[in-house]
């Protein structure tokens, strides 16, 4: 006779987007792991076929709500790069600085709100603020100067309006941007407290045995941690323009999730996000962050994905620490935007958006429509590598009871800070133990 035992949580909160984990296993080891996406297809890349080039900032910006720049970002250097233009250093120092108030403010969100009270013990940030008032209100904090930062570039904190191909539609005076330079300070020296205080939390052993470590995957550029441009890399020696992306990874069909797995061709499963940057990239860190990595005894390459949230506090320092090195280096660009020509040509760009590499591919034809269109986001090439790390952690920890058991595998979830459909809702988990 066999016996089935099933945990079943209907709603996973701290999760952004719906769907649901399956998981079977026994005494003997995990028979099976899928992470199940059930929302429909939201159909971006067919809206955007048949629209101006133009329009495909504004659009792609509604895929997310907490990382629109990055979207906005990534098909704005794809049509420059179709279109053959390169931006001044004056914009790309402005591109920049939004960039790293999305990190400030998607992070912080993460960090303190999402992931924190799973190592904490509580079931949300709102019952983990009743005895942490302080950490949560730090949080808010860091927030509030990231969203000041996409703001005062972005014309408003979510979906910005102020981005265009070519550049900007207005660009700041100096004088204008000299008050977000005190909140800046503030906000790094919270960051440099929050990077002590995470590394305090009570972290999961987890690492992986060498036949079945991880191919991290990042941008990388040779003068700057990668946000906006640079070359595809990886740990297995992988190094592509990103012009290259088609040929080298591959999206494929899997029957119980209506999100596409992403694959390195004739390899398999790869890792992208802070991890993946910090471990390809150290070096192009600000020395402040690095210095603040040695402080606390943080190695300069990191495996394990419980401790991504040190990553990503590591990440936060460093976005303000160059926020305020921009500030200081700002130049007023002497046109807003660079002018283009349409022509009938594809463009390609990636971009690091808090979540990972963010791929985008479109053509246009010669009146500058869009007749094809591509878009690859983060949380989908870390599905398959989610599901792997489930598949080899659970069976160090079957001693465990079944409602420890759940919440563990709920946290190796967040450890990637997942955006499922880009909009936070929740998550749905299954665990089904058989003898």
């Amino acid at each position: 006779m066999t016996s089935t035992r099933v945990i079943k949580v209907d709603y996973l909160a701290r999760v952004e987007g719906e769907g649901a984990l399956f998981v079977q296993y026994d005494d003997a080891g995990v028979h099976d792991v899928k992470l199940k996406i059930f929302e429909p297809p939201r159909f971006f890349e067919a809206f955007l076929r048949g629209r101006d080039y133009r329009e495909a900032p504004d659009i792609t910006a509604r895929i997310c709500g907490i990382c629109p720049v990055a979207y906005q970002m990534s098909a704005i250097h794809a049509m420059e790069n179709a279109l053959g233009i390169e931006p001044t250093p004056e914009l790309a120092a402005l591109r920049r600085l939004l960039y790293c108030g999305e990190w400030i403010e998607s992070h912080a969100l993460h960090i303190f709100m999402l992931h924190a009270p799973d190592f904490l013990g509580y079931e949300s940030a709102v019952a983990m603020a009743r005895d942490h008032p302080g950490i949560v209100e730090r949080g808010l904090e860091l927030k509030k100067a990231g969203n000041a930062i996409v703001s005062l570039l972005g014309g408003r904190e979510v979906h910005p309006i102020n981005v265009r191909v070519g550049g900007f539609y207005r660009v700041p005076e100096a004088r204008e941007l000299q008050p977000l330079r005190q909140q800046l300070q503030r906000g790094r020296d919270a960051a440099i407290d929050t990077v002590r205080w995470v590394s305090t939390l009570p972290c999961p052993k987890f690492q992986r045995q060498q036949q079945h470590d991880y191919e991290f995957v990042a941008l990388q550029h040779p003068d700057e941690y990668p946000m906006n441009r640079g070359r595809i890399v990886s740990t297995a020696g992988l190094d592509i323009a990103v012009w290259d992306y088609d040929v080298t990874f591959e999206e494929q069909h899997v029957q119980h999730t209506n999100a596409l797995h992403s694959v390195i061709r004739q390899r398999g499963a790869y890792f992208v996000g802070p991890m993946a940057r910090y471990n390809l990239n150290f070096d192009r860190l600000t020395a402040l962050t690095r210095d603040m990595a040695a402080d606390i005894g943080f190695p300069p390459f990191c495996r394990n994905p419980f401790q991504s949230i040190i990553v990503r506090s590591l990440e936060v320092l460093h976005a303000f620490d160059e926020a305020l090195q921009l500030l200081d280096h700002y130049r007023k660009p002497d046109q807003p935007w660079t002018e283009e020509t349409p022509a009938a040509s594809t463009g390609y760009a990636a971009t690091e958006a808090p979540r990972g590499l963010l791929y985008h591919r479109y053509s246009l034809d010669e009146t500058g429509t869009i007749t094809d269109a591509k878009i690859v986001p983060p949380t989908s090439q870390n599905q398959k590598t989610i599901e792997d790390d489930l598949r080899l952690m659970i069976p160090r920890y079957l001693s465990m009871a079944e409602e420890q058991l759940r919440s563990r595998c709920e946290q190796a979830i967040r450890n990637y800070d997942p955006c499922i459909s880009c909009a936070t809702h929740f998550l749905q988990l299954h665990l089904e133990k058989r003898s």
